[in-house]
């Protein structure tokens, strides 16, 4: 009876959920400090750790989140042009909050690598930040998943009106190897394990029920001020793009990355050819943005908004939110937030680039239908 009654309850949820979108009933997120909402934060509790103090989180939320950035992340606007509430971090569920989970849950951790440790270990790089690997990551939603749908039989049902978006990740475990001075030639050859390690999680995913992702590719390494500056005194000048300013060597590790994912997407879509794999071309979308900054509103394309000084306004050992560090006037100038991330408004236009279909294949905007949010700007709260 006491089960009868909960599964009625989460059937009304599960309508009221889809009334409010015509795609999805929920969401949820995997990955990395691109898409973490609060989860090292919290984890890191009591500790405040950067990204718990402004100017993170000035923009959009007016106070600090435990995101990477001024305002929103990709995976919030995804879910805002959905219709779905930004999805909540796990750390709260993990603490005993359990309270409007029914529309999504985000599971990113920044410092998360695709791979595990073990992989690391053997090849002496110290691990950083988090062990909240994608595969941790994958065992904390299937922890969940009973008090989202119930008994096992009604997880697949739950699960097909969801979206997964898995990722960005990746992005650390080619990071974490170059900052610490492996060749990029090594890095290179560590793209096959990452890329299966991402197909091995996608593969799960749909094995539990879920027919609907969202798989995105890597951003341009090479674009960003944090590579720009380690690599500043040892680069030498044909290393660059000449229109953009950016690492040429360490983008094409980018589209290598990209590249093995995308044929890796094809064969999981021809094993599960019930399922809809979208792939999201974050690199080609963010270099619109690099090679015409001032087309899109940009006044400044490389250097940080938030940073301590430098050629590119970063500093390894300053963090945005620390005592050293400082914000500029106005964020929605910049393209890079902090070094590593990017702002809310560069984050607006790649979602626009998405949902416009120019950058997702197959093109989102075929699949269903969602929120209309213009030009970018004016997304629903």
């Amino acid at each position: 009876m006491m089960i009868n009654s909960y599964l009625c309850v989460i059937s009304i949820l599960l309508a009221i959920a889809k009334s409010a979108s015509a795609c999805y009933t929920s969401i949820f997120s995997f990955g990395d400090s691109l898409s973490d909402n609060g989860n090292l934060l919290g984890f890191s509790s009591p500790k405040v750790i950067h990204q718990g103090r402004l100017p993170n989180g000035e923009t959009y939320f007016g106070r600090p989140t435990g995101r990477c950035c001024d305002g929103r992340l990709i995976v919030d606007l995804i879910a805002q042009n959905f219709g779905l509430p930004i999805p909540p971090p796990f750390v709260g569920i993990e603490k005993g909050n359990r309270r409007d989970i029914l529309a999504g849950v985000n599971f990113a951790v920044a410092g998360a690598k695709a791979l595990d440790s073990s992989f690391y270990e053997e090849k002496r790089i110290s691990e950083a930040v988090t062990n909240a690997t994608l595969r941790v990551q994958l065992r904390w939603f299937k922890e969940v998943l009973p008090f989202l749908c119930g008994p096992k039989a009604n997880c697949k049902e739950f699960l097909q009106s969801s979206l997964t978006v898995m990722g960005e990740i990746g992005g650390n475990d080619y990071n974490h190897a170059l900052l610490q001075g492996i060749s990029k030639e090594e890095v290179k050859t560590f793209v096959p394990s990452v890329v299966g390690a991402i197909s091995s999680a996608i593969t799960d995913i749909i094995q539990l029920g879920a027919l609907n992702l969202i798989v995105p590719g890597n951003l341009p390494f090479g674009c960003s001020a944090a590579y720009l500056t380690y690599y500043y005194k040892t680069s030498r000048p044909d290393d660059y793009d000449e229109d953009t300013g950016c690492i040429n060597w360490l983008n094409d590790l980018s589209k290598h990355h990209n590249e093995v994912l995308q044929i890796e997407l094809n064969g999981i879509r021809e094993l599960y050819p019930h399922a809809t794999i979208i792939y999201a071309d974050y690199y080609n979308s963010a270099m619109r943005l690099y090679r015409s900054p001032k087309e899109f509103g940009f006044a400044r394309a490389l250097s940080a908004c938030c940073g301590a000084g430098g050629p590119y306004n970063y500093n390894a050992s300053v963090g945005c939110g620390d005592s050293l560090s400082t914000g500029c006037d106005d964020p929605s100038l910049y393209i890079c937030w902090d070094g590593l991330h990017l702002t809310e408004a560069a984050n607006k236009w790649i979602v626009q680039s998405l949902f416009e279909g120019s950058y997702s294949t197959p093109p989102i905007n075929m699949i269903c239908n969602f929120v209309s949010t213009g030009i970018g700007h004016s997304y629903q709260d």
